[in-house]
């Protein structure tokens, strides 16, 4: 069953506000951390929930809505839009005033929450499919929008946020999650609160000026309605692959043997960077790449609060990321048995150490243009974290069977999560056409044997 617009039905449309009434007007200056998320399209996470018999469907989106009402109150820029500061030249800002509130849509779908989660490792869904579950941010630069909808005979219920990267990064965006949730299932103890003050980012050597160059100085040309979703092809597919506990020990030692085979130091293999390594290695061999020695690049990101100076609060609501990117070879990435995955974890751990070592900071002013020129040269950038925990999202109603980065299901884009079970691995989500998907389940499995899974 593909989608279209007969599955989904629309049954509401409202605005959900702060449940604080007596917030007044506040304005949240844009720091360079987050002025260059301006022009890229919004941030779009589907929550998959199974629900079961004593679980009615229509109560539990009104829980969800009355508890974003409270949410909001603390993260109160959620419920504002990005504009051009008054009386400036090219400083925007977050602002909110009462009144504002986030676009709240409840909808039914013609979808058996089974279909769509697809359990079972490996097992692909078409990503049209999915994109009616997640909504657009309206006009008028609103940062949140959120849609939830209840799936077939209300055995499930799907819930789509969609957030501009202008307002926060994972860490924040995912700390306003966990607040929600908390406040809708009672939770006897609440996340920390957000730490909203972004004068708490300095900029001594003025890369908002840099970051923000070529953008019309009137705010113009600047909307965040562009859904990351709408020019996906009908034939786009989306699936997970679990890195599990035991194939993440397998990675490592497989690691450790090539590094005593090449002589290099011995080192900690972290898991996250070894599930960047064990992917990016399998990409790249079921990629059917011309050009064999050409230079392809994984991007990824690094948090910088602890190490800003002086250091902003883990809690701090912004972004405060800034790209690392590893380099090397595409024959050497996807060399067979274990020389492949080698050759990434060389160069992912080099690109980490070179982007928080003496002095990384000061080579900033240059991180667009480098983006810019991976991207050109052919790159693999990895979105999320498992350190986010969107799997502990429980509104009351249980974990989510299956959580989709919808914004990330564009070919190149590697969205990475903590296991669906629990069970402290990694999730991989890698999205194809169909030829591209059987590929990738190949190179999978042969990787995994390579390094004695299976």
């Amino acid at each position: 069953m593909g989608a279209n617009s007969n599955e989904l039905r629309v049954l509401d449309a409202a605005v959900v506000r702060p449940s604080d009434l007596d917030l007044p007007p506040r304005s949240i200056p844009l720091t360079f951390f987050d002025v260059k998320w301006l022009r890229p399209p919004p941030v779009q996470r589907l929550f998959l929930y199974r629900l079961h018999g004593s679980h009615n469907a229509e109560q539990l989106i009104s829980d969800v809505k009355a508890s974003l009402s409270k949410a909001l109150t603390l993260f109160y820029p959620l419920a504002g839009h990005v504009r051009l500061a008054p009386n400036s030249n090219n400083r925007y800002e977050l602002f909110y005033q009462p009144g504002d509130g986030v676009p709240f849509t409840t909808a039914e779908y013609d979808a058996d929450v089974n279909d769509l989660a697809r359990p079972s490792d490996g097992e692909p869904v078409q990503v049209a499919r999915l994109a009616p579950l997640v909504p657009p941010l309206p006009k008028g630069r609103a940062v949140l929008a959120v849609q939830a909808t209840v799936l077939l005979g209300g055995r499930g219920v799907a819930l789509g946020v969609t957030v501009h990267h202008s307002a926060g990064d994972g860490a924040s965006s995912t700390h306003f999650l966990h607040t929600w949730a908390a406040v809708c299932n009672g939770a006897v103890e609440m996340p920390p609160p957000p730490v909203i003050d972004r004068t708490l980012v300095a900029d001594p050597r003025g890369l908002y000026d840099i970051y923000s160059k070529g953008m019309p100085s009137d705010g113009s040309e600047i909307e965040f309605v562009t859904s990351s979703v709408s020019s996906v092809p009908d034939g786009q597919l989306v699936a997970t692959f679990t890195l599990t506990q035991e194939l993440l020990t397998a990675i490592k030692d497989a690691l450790a043997g090539e590094a005593a085979k090449h002589g290099a130091p011995s080192r900690r293999y972290s898991s996250m960077l070894s599930a960047y390594s064990f992917i990016w290695s399998c990409y790249c061999r079921a990629k059917n790449e011309q050009n064999q020695t050409k230079t392809t690049h994984l991007l990824f990101s690094v948090d910088h609060r602890t190490r800003l100076k002086p250091p902003v609060p883990a809690k701090y609501f912004g972004n405060c990321c800034s790209p690392a990117i590893a380099t090397a070879r595409h024959d050497k990435l996807a060399a067979a048995d274990a020389g492949g995955l080698f050759t990434a974890f060389t160069a992912i751990a080099g690109a980490l150490e070179e982007e928080v070592g003496e002095g990384s900071q000061e080579r900033w002013d240059g991180c667009i243009e480098r983006v810019k020129e991976a991207a050109k040269a052919g790159m693999v950038f990895v979105v999320g974290s498992p350190k986010f925990r969107v799997y502990d999202i429980d509104f009351g109603f249980g974990r989510p069977v299956k959580v989709v980065a919808m914004s990330a299901t564009a070919t190149g884009s590697m969205p990475v999560a903590d296991a669906h079970d629990g069970g402290g691995g990694v999730e991989v989500a890698l999205s194809f056409l169909a030829d591209g998907m059987e590929n990738f389940q190949r190179c999978f499995v042969e990787a995994m044997r390579a390094i004695g899974m299976q």
